[in-house]
């Protein structure tokens, strides 16, 4: 008679699982907002730290929501495969960091949540999307509704910013030569350099494209556009960098500096680790890098017994008649959380979102622990100071703050570990401030608009590489004849279509004419 019961009682579960989803240790949790409830949430591991489960923040987390979670941890190198594989199969983790863009384009398709539906019961995501229009923009799908909640990177006045050029302040003093403040004075500095230090090739990058990478920085002072595709600041509109009279003028002076042995031979094929031993090492002088790891190279210099060494900002520089300026980071970021379609209490999934979005819980992600992560100095927080310049070591490794994939405000921790710089990384922010103006806004692109992306763009990137490569180290001569074949190819592969499809999608997205 037990035994009949009891499968009685399995099998109304089973009914009512399928009616209400309940009756299982993720289910519905009723009225009941505080029942135990484990969530899955896809990561990596950084180099700072691994995962780890039993980070304090998410015990505290834990005790205010009755949420538990269990990280899916993969590696750094394998994240982007996994993510297509899980979003292909519609078969996502609970919660998961997509690009905004994979939101809108696969929540309509049931892979994500559809957050618009839970607003209601959601005051903080609410009150999100009301202050932040441009991340509603980009979380917007093709049907309405509202997918990821968009990571913030920077702040509204929008002066927040991640690049310096770095020098080698020590033998700027020694040899008592000039900060450059023109495209003149920084190529007779890299002369001067090599001509006190006739070892080195005074110029390193660490890539050719992207935000730090050689083609980018030189392509801005020499054009005014960020990288291949941006928003010109001077028109608000987008541009191809190449097709600037500047551009070849900035070919023109890369090579010289390949010819003349004043920028690393091997400059397009660089590993990271190349780059930085040979900044550590002398083998190079000056670079564009991330102003957060200033003072931490200059700790790894002077532990491998380099005593005198020092590294300082050099001013930012543009061509005659060219902005001379640097985006700031911008206010929303490409990627965002997303929740799963098929979590099994979808309630209950939004309400812990909202509570991560809430300032309690996004201090909790991007701050930490009061009194053990950080602490209170005339009302703000900082970063506790044994955690040094660097203190996003500690902060990741040891408690899961500030954690890719994890935080949702990059903003409010930067905010914090700039409160607590050094004299010397505040003076170089002051210096940079009058040239950081604010980030372009995301785009939002149609079906079309991003399958002519997927179509052109990487097969154009790559040409772009490649043909800048072979103009810099002298493979193709630089003339009005060469060029205009190299604008021509490009053509060929899309350069028109992408930029008159970027400025489409810009004008409508912000309502411009």
């Amino acid at each position: 008679m037990n035994k009949r019961k009891w499968i009685g009682v399995l099998i109304f579960c089973m009914l009512t699982g399928l009616i209400a989803g309940g009756c299982s240790s993720g289910g519905s949790s009723g009225n009941d907002p505080n029942k135990p409830v484990t969530f899955s949430w896809l990561v990596y591991d950084r180099v700072e730290g691994k995962v780890r489960e039993d980070w304090e923040i998410f015990k505290e987390i834990e005790k205010k929501t009755g949420v538990s979670i269990k990280f899916n941890i993969v590696s750094q190198e394998g994240l982007a495969e996994k993510k297509q594989i899980m979003i292909a199969t519609n078969s996502v983790t609970d919660f998961m960091q997509v690009d905004n863009q994979e939101g809108r384009e696969h929540g309509p398709e049931k892979v994500f949540l559809n957050l618009n539906d839970y607003l209601d019961k959601a005051p903080n995501l609410k009150k999100f999307y009301e202050d932040y229009p441009e991340a509603k923009a980009v979380a917007t799908g093709s049907d309405g509704g509202i997918y990821t909640v968009p990571v913030i990177e920077g702040d509204a006045a929008g002066k927040g910013f991640n690049f310096i050029w770095y020098t080698r302040k020590d033998l700027l003093d020694k040899y008592n030569l000039k900060e450059p403040t023109t495209v003149d004075e920084f190529y007779q500095l890299l002369k001067d350099f090599k001509e006190k230090e006739p070892k080195s090739y005074p110029l390193i990058n660490n890539a050719i494209i992207g935000d730090t990478g050689l083609y980018t920085v030189m392509g801005r002072a020499f054009t005014g556009i960020q990288g291949f595709y941006n928003i010109d600041p001077t028109t608000d509109q987008y541009a191809f960098a190449p097709y600037h009279d500047g551009y070849k003028d900035a070919l023109v002076f890369m090579n010289k500096l390949y010819s003349e042995k004043l920028l690393d031979p091997e400059f397009w094929m660089l590993t990271q680790a190349q780059w930085e031993e040979r900044i550590l090492t002398g083998k190079s002088l000056v670079t564009y890098f991330w102003k957060a790891d200033l003072e931490s190279l200059v700790d790894k210099a002077r532990k491998a017994g380099i005593a005198d060494y020092e590294l300082d900002a050099l001013p930012l520089f543009a061509a005659d008649g060219i902005k001379n300026y640097q985006y700031s980071r911008p206010v929303i970021g490409g990627s965002g959380r997303a929740i799963s379609a098929k979590v099994k209490d979808k309630e209950r999934a939004v309400q812990f979102m909202d509570f991560l979005v809430s300032e309690e819980g996004s201090n909790y992600l991007s701050l930490g622990i009061e009194g053990k992560t950080y602490t209170m100095e005339d009302g703000k927080p900082v970063y506790m100071k044994e955690f040094g310049t660097s203190p996003f070591n500690t902060l990741r490794k040891e408690w899961g703050v500030w954690y890719d994939l994890i935080t949702l405000n990059n903003a409010k921790s930067r905010e914090v570990w700039e409160r607590g710089l050094s004299d010397k990384s505040k003076d170089i922010n002051k210096r940079y401030e009058p040239f950081i103006i604010p980030a372009p806004k995301q785009i939002v692109k149609t079906e079309e608009e991003l399958e002519l992306e997927k179509s052109k763009l990487n097969n154009l990137n790559k040409f772009l590489e490649q043909r800048l490569t072979e103009f810099v180290t002298g493979k193709t001569p630089i003339n009005d004849e060469t060029y205009k074949q190299f604008l021509d190819d490009a053509k060929k592969l899309g350069s028109d279509d992408l930029l008159n499809m970027y400025n489409t999608a810009y004008n409508r997205t912000y309502g411009k004419k």
